[in-house]
C-alpha cells in the first residue's frame, strides 16, 4: 500500500486570524508580535512580506523596512481556539493526525483513498472545510510518500496552496532541491556543506553515508537519507507538550517591581487557562528575566503537587522574583508551567494544611468560572481585578 504523509499548513495563521476577526485590517501590512519595537515579529500578514518583513525579525527592523505597518498584539488564546478547530477537521478524516504547531499538523492519509477517493480530492476537500469552519481562512496542503517531504511541500504554492509530490517524480525533485530547504539543514551546516561544493540534495550522495556521519554525528546520518527521500518518522496522534511558557519584551529596561509582577499575572493568568482547557497540571514553576545586557537568568521551584490555578502560579513566580536581586533593568520577563500531571477527577491540592488546601480549592472554583465565562462570552467579557490594578509602563528617562 502506497505510503501517503499529508502536511497541513496554515498561511500566515495569526495575521490572517487578525484580518478575518477586524475587517479594517483586510489587505493591509499587518504585523503580529509583542514587545513593541523592541520585541519580534510571531506573524506577518502577505500585505506585509513584499517589503521583505517576515516572522522572528526585529519588530524595529520590520518597521524600517514598512513605516506604515500596523502593530497588532498576540491573541494566543484565540489562535488556539481557531488551531483547535482545524484539528478537529482534520481528525474527522483520520485519527492519525500529529499537531506540529499552532498553525500546522500532519495527517497519516495512508489507504484513506478507500474512503475518501484520491489524495487529492481528500486534500482539496479538506481545504474546503478548513475555509469553511474558520470562516475565511486559508491552507496550504503538501502529499509525499514520505513526512519531510509533505512539509517541504506545503511551501511550494503558497498561500492557498496544494502540491503532491508523487513517488516516481522524488528523484528528479531531489536532485534539485537546496541542501537548505532540507529540514534539519541550519545556517551552520550550509556553510560546511557549501565548502564541500555540496549545494543541492542530489549533491549529497556524492560521499558515503560514513562521511557524513563522521562530520556531523547523527544529523549527517539525517542529511544522507532525507537527500535520498528516506524519512523513517510515522505521524505521532498525540505528544504531551513538556512547558508552557509565557513572555514579554518591555519598550523600555525597568526595574519598577509593580510593573513586572503586573506581567507576571498576565503570563500566570493565560499559562493557567491554556493548562486548564489541556487537563493539565504542572509541579514546576520557572521565572525567566533577561537583563539590559542580555544576561539571562532562570529560577525555578518545584511545588508539592500540580497546578493550573492562576493565582498560585502568579503568587509562586512573584516569590521567585521577590528572592532575587535584581543587578540592573530588565529588559523581558517570563514565566513557564512544567513537570505536567494530568488531573485525575478529584482535584489534588498542596499538602501543606487545611487552609492552604481549601485556597487552593477555592482558586481552583475561581478558574473555572471565569473559564467558563470566557469561553461563552469572549476574552474580555470578564477581567480579574488585579488586571486593573496594573503599573503603568515606565516612563523614559531624560
Amino acid at each position: 500500500m502506497q505510503k501517503w504523509f499529508m502536511h497541513v499548513d496554515m498561511d500566515a495563521f495569526y495575521a490572517s486570524i487578525e484580518q478575518k476577526d477586524h475587517p479594517e485590517l483586510r489587505g493591509k501590512p499587518v504585523i503580529v508580535g509583542g514587545g513593541g519595537p523592541r520585541g519580534v515579529v510571531s506573524a506577518a500578514s502577505y500585505e506585509i512580506r513584499k517589503f521583505g518583513v517576515h516572522s522572528a525579525m526585529p519588530i524595529a527592523q520590520a518597521l524600517q523596512l514598512c513605516p506604515h505597518a500596523i502593530l497588532v498584539p498576540v491573541r494566543m488564546a484565540r489562535y488556539v481556539e481557531v488551531s483547535r478547530t482545524v484539528i478537529n477537521v482534520l481528525r474527522s478524516y483520520s485519527p492519525r493526525v500529529e499537531k506540529a504547531s499552532v498553525d500546522e499538523a500532519y495527517l497519516d492519509a495512508t489507504g484513506l483513498e478507500r474512503l475518501f477517493g484520491p489524495v487529492e480530492d481528500m486534500a482539496r476537500r479538506i481545504k474546503r472545510e478548513v475555509k469553511k469552519v474558520t470562516g475565511g481562512l486559508t491552507c496550504s496542503i503538501g502529499l509525499a510518500p514520505v513526512k519531510f517531504l509533505a512539509k517541504i511541500a506545503s511551501d511550494l504554492n503558497k498561500p492557498d496552496g496544494l502540491s503532491i509530490l508523487y513517488p516516481d517524480k522524488l528523484a528528479a525533485f531531489l536532485q534539485s532541491l537546496p541542501v537548505e530547504q532540507i529540514p534539519g539543514v541550519g545556517k551552520t551546516m550550509v556553510r560546511e556543506l557549501q565548502s564541500l561544493a555540496i549545494r543541492t540534495a542530489g549533491d549529497v550522495p556524492r560521499y558515503p553515508k560514513v562521511f557524513w556521519e563522521r562530520r556531523f554525528g547523527k544529523a549527517g546520518i539525517t542529511l544522507y537519507e532525507r537527500a535520498q527521500g528516506i524519512d523513517p518518522r510515522e505521524v505521532e496522534p498525540y505528544t504531551p507538550p513538556k512547558s508552557e511558557s509565557a513572555e514579554t519584551t518591555f519598550d523600555i529596561d525597568t526595574r519598577d517591581i509593580g510593573f513586572l509582577k503586573s506581567w507576571l499575572f498576565r503570563h500566570a493568568d493565560r499559562i493557567g487557562r491554556t493548562l486548564r482547557k489541556q487537563r493539565l497540571q504542572g509541579r514546576v514553576i520557572t521565572l525567566k528575566i533577561k537583563y539590559a545586557d542580555f544576561r539571562i537568568i532562570t529560577r525555578r521551584v518545584t511545588l508539592d503537587a500540580p497546578t493550573s490555578a492562576t493565582e498560585t502560579i502568579y503568587e509562586t513566580a512573584c516569590d521567585l522574583l521577590d528572592h532575587m536581586r535584581l543587578e540592573e533593568k530588565i529588559r523581558l520577563i517570563g514565566v513557564g508551567v512544567s513537570g505536567f500531571d494530568s488531573p485525575p477527577h478529584q482535584l489534588r491540592f498542596p499538602a501543606i494544611g487545611k487552609d492552604s488546601q481549601s485556597n487552593e480549592e477555592r482558586r481552583t472554583k475561581l478558574d473555572k468560572v471565569m473559564d467558563e465565562l470566557q469561553d461563552k462570552f469572549g476574552q474580555t467579557s470578564v477581567v480579574r481585578g488585579r488586571l486593573f490594578q496594573q503599573a503603568a509602563q515606565p516612563k523614559k528617562r531624560a
